[in-house]
């Protein structure tokens, strides 16, 4: 049977993928085993007893290797539906990782395998950081790819008018989900175009007709009442013949794969939605890493922050900080910490110049080309180094590593009821808004995007989104 144009693309993905896990890992043990015994092949003993064996570590290091990558293999890191987006891939990245090394462990107790430690803790930690930054780097390709035209499914929409609105402007947001919608077939409402422009090209009863017509690769079915059952799996087993994807997107918002668990009742795929709990566990997990986090960022850009703040004092006449109050978790205000890039008295001229600019009214309080800012602060906020000292804000607790973005009480004032919800989290130094275009986002995608954190909040979204604020400030967007 011949593949797809879609299905031998994911081929080759997972192929590029696989060479470049197999790199990563063959690096990280040979390199841990060359760090720790050089070039000697050192006896690696099994068990006490009468029948003791001796292997060299280089067969044992070929052993590790080959476990991995299975692992890798049998947990789906190279499965499509993870591959570009969220952070499902990462999660089974470190989740095979893990347990092979926590199976030499075990085999290690059973057998009394005396491995040498420092091997392993330079072989663990190395190769999962390098399999995370290599499938950053393969993930920031695919996007530019589905950026620019190609790795798409082309797919068309079914479904009641105002749902399958909903579901093209998702989608059409964010090319790098690797989907193109080339039409829709509505239930029900007018045949001109949806908002966001994708024409409606038929009924229905036409289905068929226009997927041969349209050389799509997968159709993605909305909630409809017009659709019964017994239509819907008629189409799933036609579209099966065609080798052509269905896709069912029910009507949630924003809720990441962690939160949805489909349980089968009576032929049933019913859908269980947990609802988001940041309390216990999950509390304590946040704050570690907040503290550990903020000290080793600290510590490593001190010699930069030393550097900013001879700059900021020399070149200008003014406090070497800026305090600003924000509001913080639950409402509570508390002073974020900045290194100064404007002059002294830039907040009394705020107001006439967003005035000026005809932004008063909106929430969020930016002033383009801002004539306030010093020349060396116009260098450390494109770079967002006037933020580094709010790792203190994060060690003593008022802000989080990662969080909601953090805003002026006026512009709290502006919150309707969903706008709130971003209080329930402490503003973080970074944020989902922070990777996604920062200034340049418009007030709804910058609340969309802090619910989605709040909605679905954990450890790897956490790590996630720091690797990718390196990135951005590598690579400014919307910074002012």
């Amino acid at each position: 049977m011949t593949t797809t144009r879609v299905e031998e693309q994911q081929r080759q993905h997972t192929r590029r993928l696989a060479f470049t896990d197999t790199a990563v890992v063959i690096l990280a043990v040979f390199g841990a085993h060359l760090l720790r015994f050089g070039f000697q092949d050192e006896r690696l003993t099994i068990g006490d007893s009468p029948i003791d064996l001796e292997i060299g570590y280089i067969v044992a290091s070929s052993m590790i290797v080959a476990g991995w990558l299975f692992a890798l293999q049998i947990f789906g890191t190279r499965d499509a539906p993870v591959l570009g987006t969220g952070s499902t891939e990462y999660r089974r990245i470190t989740d095979a990782t893990v347990r092979v090394f926590g199976a030499i462990a075990i085999l290690s107790l059973i057998f009394q395998i005396q491995f040498g430690r420092f091997y392993l803790l330079i072989a663990l930690p190395a190769g999962l950081a390098l399999l995370l930054l290599s499938r950053a780097a393969w993930r920031d390709w695919l996007r530019n790819q589905r950026r620019s035209g190609r790795y798409l499914q082309q797919a068309i929409l079914i479904g009641d008018r105002h749902k399958a609105e909903h579901i093209a402007e998702s989608i059409t947001r964010e090319p790098e989900s690797g989907i193109r919608i080339v039409g829709a077939i509505t239930t029900h409402g007018s045949a001109r175009p949806l908002n966001c422009g994708v024409p409606v090209i038929g009924s229905f009863d036409e289905v068929l007709d226009i997927v041969d017509a349209s050389d799509v690769d997968s159709v993605i079915l909305s909630t409809a009442d017009a659709i019964t059952p017994r239509q819907t799996r008629q189409l799933g087993w036609a579209l099966d013949q065609k080798r052509i994807d269905l896709i069912v997107a029910p009507a949630l918002t924003d809720i990441a794969g962690p939160r949805i668990h489909t349980q089968p009742v009576a032929g049933l795929p019913l859908i269980h939605v947990g609802y988001p709990r940041f309390e216990g566990r999950q509390r304590i997990a946040k704050r570690v890493f907040d503290i550990v986090g903020s000290l080793v960022l600290i510590v490593i850009f001190a010699p930069v922050m030393l550097a900013v703040a001879v700059a900021v004092k020399a070149t200008s006449r003014g406090p070497l900080l800026y305090a600003q109050e924000r509001v913080g978790l639950h409402g509570e205000p508390f002073k974020m910490l900045k290194f100064r890039s404007m002059v002294v008295g830039a907040d009394d001229q705020l107001k006439s110049l967003l005035d000026q600019q005809g932004s008063s009214g909106t929430p969020l309080f930016k002033v383009s080309d801002d004539p306030r800012i010093t020349p060396v602060g116009r260098f450390i906020r494109r770079y967002s180094l006037d933020e580094l000292p709010q790792f203190f804000n994060a060690l003593i607790g008022t802000m989080s590593m990662v969080g909601p973005r953090p805003q002026r009480e006026a512009e709290v004032a502006l919150y309707d009821d969903d706008a709130h919800r971003r209080l329930f989290m402490k503003p973080g130094i970074t944020g989902l808004w922070q990777v996604s275009g920062r200034s340049d986002l418009a007030w709804e995608d910058a609340i969309r995007l802090d619910l989605y954190y709040i909605e679905n909040w954990s450890i790897t979204t956490d790590l996630v989104v720091v690797a990718r604020t390196l990135s951005a400030i590598i690579r400014p967007s919307g910074a002012h």
